[in-house]
């Protein structure tokens, strides 16, 4: 289990994972008015929480799936990634991709979020790489089937 300190400046609980082997845990919206989601609007929507993690791990905002399917309602910025160094309030970039008005309410789980180590790379400049049985295949380059 990874310790992260958290700071609750609003009024929701503080994130819980739902069932035992969840990987993320749902954001709640902290609010004190309704937000109405226009079709192709984006909105910034806050969690009250401020986090630190441990150095080596991230946090990151990811879709709620039963929202994206019920409602067309995503993550912009999927995953949006929390660096271990961020220390402001963890924000949620909602976007309303129906045809339909969406209201976030205080309180509604509005993204889920997963926490995960992660390394820092350190480039090299070579003058080729290694051959791969997939070489340059790029996207769809292996079929669909």
């Amino acid at each position: 289990m990874i310790q992260v300190k958290v700071i609750n400046k609003g009024h929701q609980p503080l994130p819980a994972y739902a069932t035992e082997q969840s990987a993320g845990m749902d954001l709640r919206a902290n609010i004190n008015d309704a937000v109405v989601l226009h079709p192709m609007e984006r909105r910034l929507i806050p969690t009250g929480l401020h986090i630190a993690l441990p150095a080596g791990y991230e946090a990151q905002v990811r879709p709620r799936s039963g929202l994206a399917l019920k409602h067309g309602i995503t993550v912009l910025n999927s995953p949006g990634t929390i660096d271990a160094d961020y220390r402001g309030e963890i924000g949620v970039l909602l976007i309303n991709l129906s045809s339909e008005d969406f209201v976030v309410n205080d309180g509604e789980r509005i993204a889920q979020m997963v926490i995960a180590r992660h390394g820092q790379a350190d480039f090299t400049l070579v003058e080729e790489l290694d051959v791969t049985e997939r070489g340059e295949g790029g996207y769809g380059h292996t079929g669909v089937k």
